[in-house]
């Protein structure tokens, strides 16, 4: 039964984080698309009211002209719209969502013994301080460098080192599949930080000035869009970790850090391509399509570097159908030793239950494709089934898949 309500606790809590990581991603990439689109204004009304740029966009049948003003408006408005709860709300829910999946059952999802063998809360804590550290790290970096010459170039290039140790740090310790997502949580914590600790912050600091009469200091404004920009930056890396665990080809890879290290950087690219491409069409910079280049060349390098050898894929290839039927009697003392302490009477994770020749006959197709083809299952490898087991499965069924 606790399996049954972590399944729906696991759904819900998905559901409300994709929701809300649509809303924060989705005003992020607008604001990254309207700063590089705005063009000075023509109006000697909107340039003695302190307008620093201004757009035309038709959507939905609608006109809209929104303006940037250079610092500030003169008057600030009583009523502001604030973007913070979209990034609050999806950090929420994705650390709930962390938590139902990974660290509540932390010796299964989170902790791969074949690579360290620790307690539950030592993982737990370990886990948790990669999100702790890591934005502190990133945030000294920015404070420390951010506002030299060339600190962009600086900037990048020590965030990139410190994401490459963590991922390789985090696939050494932690179950693959685990390290995939924690990195990318770790990585969408610093965004979400950004967030809470520099843009409101800052902004809030401006308009107090503003609003009391005071001199506002353009650092706030600086330091918020750097903030911004490095989020818009991460956003694709964070979403290729998000969806990889749905794919075991990519984190059960002997060099699985190197494979997300490589997919996170195509991600940078590409969207790096995607930002400057808005300043190409108003003749502000060349056009970028070497970064989209580079990322497209990484992921297929990635994709030919990857491919199982010609022996392995023959391997997971379903066997000849003249091979000597598997009898149901010879792969049930196999599943009741590897699989039935998490499928079985006492525990059925996923509603999957194997204990029974019904059962059984039921997620045959599942348990051949997890155990057989993408070797996921048992979740890393916790009941140290073998590859002859393996093999004895496949040829189960491959043969018919009889329950009798």
């Amino acid at each position: 039964m606790e399996s049954y309500y972590l399944d729906w606790a696991n759904l819900l809590l998905r559901w409300v984080h994709v929701i809300t990581a649509i809303a924060w991603i989705g005003s992020s990439f607008y604001f990254v698309f309207l700063d590089s689109s705005l063009v000075p204004p023509v109006s000697k009304a909107l340039k003695d009211a302190g307008v620093g740029g201004e757009l035309w966009a038709v959507h939905g049948g609608g006109f809209y002209n929104p303006q940037k003003y250079a610092v500030a408006p003169k008057v600030v408005p009583e009523h502001l719209h604030w973007f913070y709860w979209e990034s609050y709300s999806t950090w929420l829910s994705g650390f709930a969502l962390f938590t139902v999946s990974y660290l509540w059952n932390a010796r299964t999802y989170l902790i791969d013994t074949s690579r360290m063998n620790w307690s539950s809360g030592a993982a737990i804590g370990v886990a948790i301080s990669f999100l702790v550290v890591f934005y502190m790290v990133y945030d000294l970096i920015c404070r420390g460098f951010g506002q030299r010459r060339n600190g962009d170039a600086i900037v990048g290039a020590l965030v990139l080192l410190v994401v490459c140790f963590a991922a390789w740090l985090a696939c050494h310790w932690f179950a693959g599949r685990a390290a995939f997502l924690l990195v990318g949580a770790m990585i969408a914590t610093a965004m979400s930080a950004n967030v809470l600790f520099v843009i409101i912050p800052g902004q809030r600091t401006t308009v107090a000035d503003l609003r009391a009469g005071r001199p506002v200091n353009p650092i706030h404004g600086q330091r918020a869009k750097q903030r911004s920009v490095h989020n818009t930056y991460f956003t694709l890396p964070v979403l290729f970790a998000m969806l990889s665990n749905h794919y075991s080809f990519t984190y059960s890879h002997a060099y699985n850090w190197i494979v997300l290290i490589l997919m996170m950087f195509a991600g940078a690219a590409i969207r790096q391509f995607f930002v400057m491409r808005h300043g190409y069409k108003l003749g502000r910079n060349p056009h970028p399509w070497p970064y989209a280049l580079v990322g497209v060349i990484v992921i297929l390098g990635a994709v030919v570097w990857m491919r199982p050898p010609a022996q392995a894929a023959a391997a997971a290839a379903p066997a000849p159908a003249s091979t000597v039927p598997v009898a149901y009697a010879e792969v049930q003392p196999v599943l009741e030793q590897r699989c039935y302490m998490c499928h079985g009477a006492q525990l059925q994770m996923k509603n999957v239950r194997l204990d029974s020749p019904a059962a059984l006959k039921q997620h045959a197709q599942a348990v051949y494709q997890q155990v057989v083809v993408s070797r996921i299952m048992p979740m890393n490898n916790a009941t140290g089934i073998t590859d002859a087991e393996r093999a004895l499965i496949g040829r189960w069924f491959s043969s018919g898949a009889s329950t009798e």
